[in-house]
């Protein structure tokens, strides 16, 4: 086939690398979500099927008349029920089950449209079954295809018709006996008008207007292949898109990947502006994971991120890294909003909640428990990507710096949470006045690497507490 060929181009366009290797991770997600589309286009194209063939069902109590009409009625109610067989057998790609039926389909509409009604005891010449422009009632079947199959599918489903349809008008000019007389009759009705005795003689076929229908046909299938593919194309994409969307939330919290998915750079811009930083730490984790399996080591670690994570995600923060046994999380970034302080500390509470269920489930268990440490701080911050070929989102600035210090002073104050008093002041701002409680200040507190003295606010653990 010539390259040049405008149907094959229509099709046949897309570049190689469109094809990605079956065995590719890329592949199977692809194929995963082609899969589900079919599933849920067969469950539509069924129920579209229900409504349409029980609405023509009705129509035909109308206009045959009984009980010529029981035959089409069975008719509809096989397509009924093959389209449900369809539904049971459908799957990415076609099986053998499913062409068999999709060809049954049309098979018996063909029969069902040109062949003789057994219960109808009319007797006038059998071309007449053409004149009631019946093959419309195929594009209900094409339209359906639609929703379900592929662009060759699609196409199939036009040229099975066309084939089936000529090859009945071909069977039935060649072993159907016209009735004698009626065309001459029309010609004696229509004295020097040849064309409207032909028109309107009984026994004609009309073969002109038959493969008018099939033209029209084809064109109208070639046309919904095209905007099929075109959609499976856009489907193909957004699934691409969307693993990828699932892959950055592995690495991103919730609302850097918004801003990376909305927008062409939304991390090049270099901003300052205020943020909540907050570090947590295991307390004495290298002494544990001295005396422990390296898979147990792995697991409890695995176990207390993803408490940390969900608590992070669950309060609109965003983890801007792990520490090995700690984290820390950041809140205002990369966009702020009126309560980043108070999302900060609501979201130490619900951590310290989770911990010490997770510690009751370790002490159950015979497993010694964990104490961790948080240290917060709310203050000016520098946000921008860095990096040559691989970027990441920092946050730099001297606020970064004392919430890392404010967390290790938990060990010496024996507090499980350290907050300064400009985050406490915040967080009465943004009317968090009820995650405050329990709170007592340390005015006057060194702070190593800070030149000045600061105002810090701790969360006490219970005297003899050790735990979380």
């Amino acid at each position: 086939m010539s390259q040049n060929n405008p149907i094959r181009s229509l099709f046949f366009s897309q570049r190689q690398d469109e094809f990605p290797d079956k065995n590719s991770p890329q592949y199977q997600y692809t194929e995963a979500v082609l899969e589900r589309h079919k599933r849920e286009g067969l469950e539509l194209a069924v129920r579209v099927r229900w409504v349409a063939m029980t609405l023509i069902g009705i129509l035909l109590l109308f206009i045959v008349p009984m009980p010529a009409v029981l035959y089409y009625e069975g008719i509809l109610a096989l397509l009924i029920m093959n389209g449900w067989l369809m539904r049971r057998v459908g799957k990415v790609g076609l099986s053998r089950a499913e062409v068999s039926l999709i060809f049954f389909d049309l098979f018996l509409m063909t029969i069902g449209i040109i062949g003789p009604n057994p219960l109808s005891d009319l007797s006038w010449p059998h071309a007449m079954q053409y004149r009631f422009d019946n093959f419309q009632y195929f594009f209900v079947i094409l339209a359906g295809g639609t929703l379900a199959y592929s662009w060759r599918t699609v196409i199939a489903i036009g040229t099975w018709t066309s084939a089936l349809w000529l090859a009945g008008l071909g069977l039935s000019v060649w072993l159907v006996e016209p009735i004698p007389g009626l065309s001459e009759d029309m010609i004696g009705a229509f004295p020097g008008q040849p064309e409207m005795a032909l028109a309107l003689d009984p026994n004609s076929y009309q073969i002109q207007m038959r493969i008018q229908e099939v033209a029209v046909f084809l064109i109208v299938a070639l046309s919904l292949a095209v905007s099929v593919r075109r959609f499976n194309g856009l489907l193909r994409s957004n699934a691409a898109l969307e693993r990828e969307r699932t892959n950055l939330s592995r690495y991103f919290s919730p609302n850097v990947v918004e801003a990376l998915s909305t927008n062409d750079e939304p991390l090049k811009k270099i901003q300052n502006h205020n943020i909540a930083v907050l570090f947590v730490d295991i307390v004495g984790f290298t002494e544990f994971s001295a005396t422990r399996r390296p898979e147990e080591v792995i697991e409890t670690l695995r176990e207390f991120h993803v408490l940390m994570e969900n608590a992070v995600f669950g309060n609109g923060g965003t983890l801007d890294k792990y520490l090995g046994d700690g984290l820390m999380a950041t809140f205002g970034t990369p966009e702020p909003t009126t309560k980043d302080a108070r999302n900060a500390l609501e979201c130490v509470i619900e951590m310290m909640n989770a911990l010490d269920k997770w510690n009751d489930g370790r002490i159950s268990r015979s497993q010694p428990p964990l104490r961790v440490g948080f240290g917060a701080h709310y203050g000016p911050a520098v946000l921008a990507d860095i990096g040559a070929n691989r970027m990441e989102f920092a946050v730099v600035g001297n606020t970064v710096n004392i919430a890392s210090r404010l967390e290790a002073l938990t060990r010496g104050l024996n507090a499980r949470l350290v907050i300064s008093d400009e985050m406490r002041n915040h967080v009465l701002n943004e009317g968090g006045h009820a995650c405050l409680k329990n709170l007592r200040q340390f005015p006057d507190q060194e702070i190593r690497g800070i030149d000045a003295h600061l105002t810090v606010w701790a969360f006490e653990r219970p005297k003899g507490q050790a735990t979380a």
